[in-house]
């Protein structure tokens, strides 16, 4: 009797993943092996090992990939300041390339033929998953149900579930497509579809409505080594206790909550909700430290890196050479960014309240407006008339010629 191949599941326990264990048994033989990659997805991983199982895999993996996921995923893209069209902070986005990692692994020591996701043929994912399977093993099949099978709607999925018995964290009274990790929560479909519908309160799971937070700021100080965040209020904290920490802090206070229409890489715009409550902190800290501590020239540059940063990781293209080499650049600017920023958290905002560095290139002898420091005023003269000169010479050019 032949040995059936093996197929490497992205499972999730969601929806989609739950009925292409079946879908993948019934119609091509496979043995499917699903494993789980732990980003911090908390209480949703705790039923995946048995529900996996009666739904047909042979296996299940479930990795705790959190430590990795920060350190090696979130803080490169923080330190960058990589923000997708001004608002997504990409949480779904780098959390692709690191389950793909482990999907090739563990196909490695399974020896599968094959790996399967559940990313929809309209969405980013599918090229997320795919160009991290291509780049770490490219002679490894790729099945996408999703573009293959004849069911066209979520409504369905949950009908071919319902047929089999397996249970779904989803109904058709609340449809949405969600993603949780430690860094945020999106929240997709449903009555979102309609730009023109606001979000109601009852779909944050994480952040407290703005209108319901405390009526007292809420301050906080966190503490940075070389663009990388170590302490918050002066207590060092590992990466993901650190996240973690700031997480509920922000989301106490309503702090973090973004609503976007957004380009996706496929061609169509899509509506998202994002959670991303100590992801917002921090960004917002890291980008005030830089204010202290990059000059002019570096701090502009590395306003356009990061924004093509950003779309290198929206695109899926984590594992490439060009990401590769920004990386390489952002590193190099983040060797002074080193210092402690005071944030104030109030009804959903996040306001810079102070920072400090030992590296901060702010001199107040120079721009003080009283008496002191070593600054010339008469130097500015001289500065100006170079400076303006293209633009003096021009305007006597179109004086001579009768142009103005």
């Amino acid at each position: 009797m032949t040995m059936a191949e093996k197929v490497v599941l992205a499972y999730s326990g969601g929806l989609d993943t739950s009925i292409i264990i079946p879908w993948l048994k019934e119609n091509y033989g496979y043995e499917v092996i699903a494993v789980a990659v732990d980003v911090g997805q908390g209480e949703e991983l705790e039923p995946l090992e048995e529900k996996a199982i009666k739904t047909g895999a042979s296996k299940i993996y479930i990795l705790d990939k959190k430590k990795e996921f920060v350190e090696e995923y979130i803080w490169p893209t923080l330190k960058a300041g990589a923000v997708y069209e001004g608002k997504y902070l990409l949480g779904t986005s780098f959390a692709r390339p690191l389950i793909a990692k482990c999907l090739v692994e563990i196909a490695a020591k399974e020896g599968a033929t094959a790996i399967a996701h559940g990313a929809t043929g309209k969405g980013n994912d599918q090229v997320r998953f795919e160009l991290g399977v291509k780049a770490l093993n490219p002679r490894l099949k790729v099945i996408a149900p999703w573009r293959i099978w004849n069911i066209r709607s979520r409504e369905e999925a949950m009908d071919y579930a319902a047929a089999r018995g397996i249970p779904v964290p989803v109904t058709k009274d609340r449809p949405y497509s969600m993603d949780r990790n430690l860094w945020h929560l999106s929240h997709e479909g449903g009555d979102l579809e309609d730009p023109w519908n606001e979000p109601q309160d009852d779909l944050y799971l994480i952040i407290t409505p703005p209108e319901q937070t405390p009526d007292q700021p809420a301050y906080v100080t966190i503490d940075f080594e070389k663009g990388i965040p170590v302490a918050v209020d002066g207590e060092k904290l590992d990466a993901v206790a650190l996240v973690a920490r700031l997480n509920d802090l922000a989301a106490a206070n309503g702090v973090g909550i973004d609503d976007i229409v957004e380009n996706r890489l496929v061609g169509m715009k899509s509506r998202g909700v994002y959670e991303t409550p100590g992801g917002t902190v921090l960004y917002i800290a890291h980008r005030e430290l830089e204010y202290l501590t990059l000059d002019r020239m570096t701090m502009h540059f590395k306003e356009i890196v990061a924004a093509k940063y950003a779309e290198l990781v929206y695109d899926g293209n984590w594992f490439s050479p060009l990401k590769k080499a920004l990386d390489a650049f952002v590193d190099s600017t983040q060797a002074t960014v080193t210092g402690t920023v005071r944030l104030k958290l109030y009804k959903g905002r996040c306001t810079p309240a102070g920072a400090k560095s030992p590296y901060s290139i702010y001199s107040e002898d120079l721009v003080t407006f009283g008496a002191g420091g070593d600054y010339d005023h008469k130097d500015a003269t001289g500065f100006i008339n170079l400076f303006g000169l293209p633009l003096k010479v021009r305007a006597l050019m179109e004086q001579k010629a009768g142009l103005r």
